[in-house]
């Protein structure tokens, strides 16, 4: 690589901020789908919904996972800019290439997250349009 600028590192923190927010409002929307199925699940200990917990169990696992390595990177981006800054340009590379690492990671997860959403999505629909057949 040539020369790592300070802005090079910086065009990440607006792409790496908007990801934030959005496994935030991912995190946020599970959050309150654990207090409803916690509510239904007292009221009813239904087989499904044991399923539903588990589903959402792994979702929260991944989404962690996303927020870490996704916080990781823009730590690690703001350390490349002060290592650019104090003019450590050989060490801020490395710690350059290793905060792409961390954000691939971090989209390597929310990927896999999105695949479990989706399997569950479909399990539902499924569902319905089995509902539905029975009533015919």
């Amino acid at each position: 690589m040539n020369q790592l600028t300070l802005t090079t590192p910086a065009l990440l923190f607006s792409a790496i901020s908007l990801i934030m927010l959005a496994y935030t409002n991912r995190f946020l929307a599970y959050a309150s789908v654990v207090r409803n199925l916690k509510e239904k699940f007292l009221q009813q200990k239904d087989e499904v919904l044991l399923l539903q917990i588990n589903n959402l169990r792994k979702r929260l696992s991944l989404t962690r996972s996303m927020q870490i390595f996704g916080i990781s990177s823009l730590l690690l981006c703001v350390l490349t800019m002060f290592l650019v800054y104090i003019e450590q340009n050989d060490v801020a590379v490395w710690v350059f290439g290793v905060a792409l690492l961390l954000l691939i990671l971090s989209l390597g997860f929310l990927i896999r997250e999105i695949q479990i959403s989706v399997d569950a999505l479909n399990h539902h629909l499924t569902d319905i349009e089995n509902h539905l057949s029975d009533k015919k």
